[in-house]
């Protein structure tokens, strides 16, 4: 990491949360609430929406909140600077880039514009909404944690919830397994705290660094996502580093009593609710914010998964540690796509080029392997668009015999928030091959597995349906091609005369032929 950056360059408004939000405000991305609301009314608003949402004057304080940001996958692209074809590539081709942190002095970063501390850090004063109804109180939902391993100096970095107990305490979910609750559980045995600082609103590319489990300093991960150096500073209170350009920041400790104190119920990410769980307790130590800090809510759980932010997000994980377990499985994956509406990960399509018998039964089996929450697995071929519920509900149809292409394994490590393990530890895993039967590359496919197109009346051009036959066998597209024809009914006349003077006959594919002399 680059200290004393001050003469860097580094734009600390390019990654700046209210500037992409603006940009979807241009790009019809944005339903605006531009009235006073209250912190009621948030959760009904973004139940559903397809839009990213900005309330501009919420809660008593008349607060800027925005929710659902990152609520789709075309939004999500658009943070890359991609089409939404294109985002797991870009996001894999970001990874290998080499990262670069640079540290600046508090004074020139924006996220400790204003500094409170003692009673003037409240967690009561954040415009925080209840956003479900059973839940145990209202919710941070977009928090990134940062953390440092003491036996390395890394920093982790992921993504929690925080619910608020008063001004300040709030319970927090490590779940297991987690690399927080890891460094956390080593703390506690020693009988100490951990330091721990919350960033509430950032560019969504912090995000999807923040959901992914890469052993390296994730301060890195964030710098190389961005593609572009990160700027960070230090906390005020402890001696964590987090973004600059950030719109708020919690700092604090979780303290060293353990997995002592109930937190929950939640909506949680599978579309149920978690149940209450004993878990530690944050304790606010100082809020740092820009002087118009934007407050950021993420969505989570209901019936329309596919429309929120953790879903999103979760999918974009799936499919780049799936890709990276499917590029020493097999050789030509094609393309990856665990759907949203399963939660980002239980249900994953992949599409791929068979090059040897099996691969598609390999690619079944290192999915199952990667990632604990991937539950089932559907392989195709590359003709199937993967994106496609049409295509892929059409494959599984005409491609998939239950007795000869279901593959199905017990005794899977899972999450026990999937209610259908009714209280069960392990779990079961199902991979479909729905790829055609195998043939060698250049070899011949039969026309029962080939799919009507419209036909592109393209070859070469032929004096007479004769001459063209005489060329070789044809099918009728070709022979329209060859006349130039945009009929057809010509040729069928010029085949029925073949026929009847008994020159004509069909090959086994279906084209026609002159009959040998």
């Amino acid at each position: 990491m680059k200290t004393g950056a001050r003469e860097t360059g580094i734009d600390l408004e390019r990654f700046r949360l209210r500037d992409f939000v603006e940009d979807l405000r241009q790009t019809g991305e944005l339903e605006v609430k531009a009235g006073a609301a209250e912190l009621a009314e948030v959760a009904p608003a973004l139940e559903g929406n397809a839009k990213a949402v900005l309330f501009e004057r919420v809660g008593r304080e008349g607060a800027q909140l925005v929710g659902n940001v990152m609520g789709s996958r075309a939004r999500l692209a658009r943070a890359f600077g991609v089409a939404p074809g294109q985002l797991l590539a870009e996001v894999l081709r970001r990874l290998r880039a080499t990262p670069q942190v640079v540290e600046v002095p508090r004074e020139s970063a924006p996220a400790q514009e204003i500094v409170l501390t003692g009673d003037k850090a409240d967690l009561t004063a954040l415009p925080v909404n209840l956003q479900h109804g059973m839940d145990g109180g209202p919710y941070v939902s977009a928090s990134i944690d940062f953390a440092v391993d003491p036996s390395n100096g890394w920093t982790n970095v992921g993504v929690r919830r925080l619910m608020l107990r008063g001004r300040r305490e709030a319970g927090v979910d490590l779940n297991s397994p987690s690399d927080l609750r890891a460094l956390y559980e080593a703390a506690t045995r020693q009988g100490q705290r951990l330091p721990v600082a919350f960033v509430v609103g950032s560019h969504p590319a912090d995000y999807v660094a923040a959901v992914m489990r890469l052993p390296v300093d994730e301060l890195g991960l964030l710098a190389s996502l961005r593609g572009a150096p990160l700027a960070v500073m230090k906390c005020v209170s402890c001696d964590i580093r987090v973004p600059a350009d950030a719109e708020w920041v919690l700092e604090g400790y979780l303290d060293e009593r353990g997995h002592v104190e109930a937190e929950g119920p939640y909506g949680e990410f599978l579309g149920y609710y978690g149940g209450v769980k004993q878990n530690p307790v944050f304790h606010l130590s100082a809020v740092t914010r820009r002087r118009d800090a934007l407050f950021q809510t993420a969505t989570i759980g209901g019936r329309n998964l596919a429309r929120t932010d953790t879903a999103q997000l979760n999918a974009l994980r799936t499919e780049v540690m799936v890709w990276r377990a499917l590029e020493t499985a097999v050789r030509e994956t094609k393309a990856v796509y665990a759907t949203p509406a399963s939660g980002g990960m239980y249900n994953l399509r992949i599409a791929l080029r068979q090059r040897v018998p099996g691969e598609a039964r390999n690619a079944i089996a290192a999915a199952f392997g990667c990632l604990a929450n991937v539950k089932h697995v559907f392989v195709v071929d590359p003709d199937v668009d993967i994106f496609s519920d049409e295509q892929m509900d059409w494959a599984l149809a005409t491609r998939f015999q239950a007795d000869r292409d279901l593959v199905v394994q017990s005794g899977f490590r899972t999450l026990p928030l999937d209610p259908s393990l009714s209280g069960a530890r392990t779990g079961a895993k199902a991979g479909f091959d729905l790829t055609l039967p195998w043939a060698a590359p250049g070899g011949e496919i039969s026309i029962e597995h080939r799919i009507p197109e419209p036909p592109r009346f393209e070859g070469g051009r032929f004096p007479s349906v004769e001459a063209a036959l005489a060329d070789g066998p044809k099918t009728f597209e070709a022979l329209m091609a060859a006349l130039a024809s945009r009929d057809g009914r010509e040729v069928v006349l010029a085949l029925e005369a073949l026929r009847e003077a008994g020159r004509l006959i069909r090959e086994k594919d279906g084209r026609y032929a002159l009959r040998p002399t």
